[in-house]
């Protein structure tokens, strides 16, 4: 049964992780990661330990929490409003997603227990365009595969320890991989968003091990619908922090003599903020909710969710840069770091155009 408010339970992870990013990750360490400091780098690791974010997804049959999605879907939240460093999505959010609808047991059993312990990290390898599947071919030699190609844009992809492969292959099916990253070739991608990593790699005669899968383009379809219901989540993180950041300031900042949030028009613009805000909030959780509570309406929501959160995170940041007035556009502020993180957001794994045209097709308009 669908629910309309968040369990005492789910309120509680919100509320530890919320502290514990406060006290961890502040927007200094944000800024270190993203030059590179070693000393932003810790979070990840820190967060896995202490609070056994690595494991939310995964069963407890491979030793992880066993949390249902709408759990991961809060902490995801949180992460995204905190603008933390770390591959979240990738490594707690696609892979799991990717192996358990494979029902690979042996491959779980390889893999899972080590990433809900977090001693690996993963990506999924899949067209940062939303391309399905990414281009990379598949060849049988002797008895074992070997992968050719190269995909742009792969979210956490650089510092992963392990890489999840969808590839055609030469009969015209489709296989999941398993390929160590010692086999590839990576190079990072300067991004407008430097928040967040990604790579391009690539894959030249490059040994990999089949994932076995009955139905891979039902998996790949799964696992994108699974990250891009993440995503939504986490732009409504952004643009939580984003409201929060810009009442903040409409209070406090005067201008002829009183504060600039007792004008209408900031008013307006502020209650629009919000709207957009809880329109978002409730299409991505509704997603969230349909991971596991309604699978065959998980496509649709999923697409729903990606397109409304995309441009509504899109549109509250930007009105975070404008209330701010010129201090939101320096580079000593945060609002910036919000703003590319949305615009980033809003194209990763589909634009919202894309995806209207997708949900369109899915309703059969």
């Amino acid at each position: 049964m669908m629910q309309f408010s968040f369990t005492l339970e789910q309120e509680e992870l919100r509320s530890v992780l919320r502290r514990f990013l406060e006290r961890q990750c502040p927007m200094d360490r944000v800024r270190a990661a993203m030059a590179g400091d070693p000393a932003g780098d810790g979070i990840w690791p820190r967060a896995a330990a202490e609070l056994g974010l690595a494991a939310l997804a995964v069963p407890e049959e491979y030793d992880g929490a066993g949390a249902g999605f709408v759990e991961l879907a809060v902490a995801v939240e949180e992460w995204g409003r905190a603008l933390a460093p770390g591959p979240l999505l990738a490594t707690g959010v696609a892979a799991p997603a990717t192996l358990l609808a494979s029902g690979d047991s042996a491959a779980c059993a390889r893999l899972l227990p080590a990433l809900a312990a977090a001693e690996l990290t993963a990506a999924v390898v899949l067209d940062a365009a939303g391309q399905r599947p990414p281009a990379v071919t598949a060849v049988q030699r002797g008895d074992g595969w070997v992968l050719s190609g190269q995909v742009p844009l792969v979210l956490d992809g650089l510092a992963a320890d392990v890489v999840l492969v969808p590839a055609p292959t030469d009969d015209g099916g489709l296989l999941w991989f398993e390929v160590p990253a010692t086999g590839l070739t990576r190079e990072a991608v300067p991004a407008i968003d430097q928040t967040r990593q990604l790579a391009n790699l690539y894959f030249a005669a490059t040994p990999a091990v089949v994932i076995e899968a009955a139905e891979p383009h039902t998996i790949l379809d799964r696992t994108v619908n699974v990250l891009i219901t993440a995503l939504a989540v986490e732009q409504v993180g952004i643009a939580d922090r984003c409201l929060e950041l810009t009442l903040g300031h409409v209070r406090a900042r005067e201008q002829f003599g009183r504060p600039i949030g007792t004008f209408q028009a900031v008013q307006h613009r502020c209650a629009e903020m919000l709207l957009r805000l809880e329109s978002a909030r409730s299409a991505a959780y509704y997603a969230a909710w349909a991971v596991d509570g309604a699978p065959a309406e998980l496509p649709r929501a999923a697409s729903l969710a990606k397109s409304y959160c995309s441009e509504a995170t899109a549109f509250i940041t930007a009105e975070t840069l404008q209330l701010h007035g010129g201090i939101g556009f320096t580079w000593e502020h945060d609002a910036h770091l919000y703003f590319k993180r949305a615009k980033a957001d809003e194209v990763l794994f589909g634009s919202p155009a894309a995806h209207r045209e997708l949900l369109g097709s899915l309703v059969g308009i």
